[in-house]
């Protein structure tokens, strides 16, 4: 099970226990949980579908959305395939560098996810107080690079957890109580000292969200103030509901995250392990799934996309009339 070196004991592959205490009903916990993963692939997709074919959504908005679904049905898919073979099939082992690959990807992404929000703020902003200058400040190239520049800044800063999670000695066994490997419950095993671990996520955590949600807030308080400033409640509203599928966003992004972070540092010992970990792929798979339906409920455009596309040209001409 180990192979050893100089340094460490490196285990050759973990295990991953699923649900702590919940076993008996792990078939039952995956039937949502599969349900939640099909409806964000399909949603997911199609929306990307749906914005790189209609011409009426080739705007930055929603190629941030695109960006944003991207990232989100990836996300899900580098936990939940092997998250329902535990469940179904009892297959728990994991390859040591496979799980730090997925625990890689599943932090990057999830970086990357609210960087791209921060981003769709952004974009909010400049459409509400620089109408006219729109068009020519978030150009094709300008959105490119900056989808780009999102993905590297969260490559550079969790390209080190893996690293220092291979440097850790794992001599008291392979037992990962988790459904999928994420960072510290990886470290939690080890028989070494993973106080840098912790304190590097926490520092990670820091720089990456605690500054995408102040560029958030800014965005918005920046909005709420042009907003209230317009004479007509007819702009009032529209300028707020262009807004509003963003900010359905943000809340069912940031909320399970941070219930999942300081649960994992603070109050593990006052939280059953079963509702963290269930809390944890909540965390991966609630806004791949409700952010497609929640842009395509509040969004005109997108509504008449689908309608479009399922029904024909004539049932959005004549919804116009």
């Amino acid at each position: 099970m180990y192979g050893a070196n100089s340094s460490s004991l490196t285990p050759k592959f973990f295990v991953l226990n699923g649900v702590p205490g919940l076993e008996n009903a792990h078939i039952w916990i995956s039937l949502p949980f599969c349900f939640m993963y099909i409806l964000a692939v399909l949603g997911n997709c199609g929306l990307i579908y749906l914005i790189s074919h209609e011409e009426a959504l080739h705007r930055p908005m929603y190629y941030f959305l695109a960006l944003l679904s991207f990232t989100d049905v990836t996300l899900c898919t580098t936990t939940v395939p092997n998250m329902l073979c535990i469940f179904w099939f009892n297959l728990k082992e994991i390859d040591f560098n496979a799980c730090l690959a997925q625990m890689f990807f599943v932090h990057t992404l999830t970086a990357t996810e609210s960087g791209v929000l921060m981003l769709m703020a952004l974009d909010r902003y400049v459409a509400i107080c620089y109408p006219l200058r729109y068009s020519t400040i978030f150009t094709n190239a300008v959105i490119a690079k900056a989808g780009l520049a999102t993905f590297l800044r969260s490559v550079t800063f969790i390209i080190p957890f893996t690293f220092l999670t291979k440097r850790l000695p794992y001599c008291h066994g392979n037992f990962i109580p988790h459904t999928y490997c994420d960072h510290m419950s990886v470290a939690k095993v080890s028989c070494g000292n993973f106080k840098i671990n912790a304190i590097y996520g926490l520092m990670v955590a820091l720089l990456i969200c605690v500054f995408d949600i102040c560029c958030i807030s800014v965005s918005y308080t920046m909005i709420l103030r042009a907003v209230v400033s317009l004479s007509s409640a007819d702009a009032r509203h529209k300028a707020f509901s262009t807004c509003t599928s963003h900010i359905c966003a943000i809340v069912i992004t940031y909320v399970p995250a941070f219930f999942t972070f300081f649960t994992h540092r603070f109050g593990g010992h006052h939280i059953p392990q079963h509702i963290h970990i269930i809390v944890a792929n909540l965390y991966l798979l609630l806004p791949p799934t409700m952010n497609p339906i929640v842009y395509g409920v509040k969004t005109k455009q997108i509504r008449e996309g689908v309608i479009k596309f399922l029904l024909g040209d004539k049932v959005v001409l004549n919804q116009d009339k």
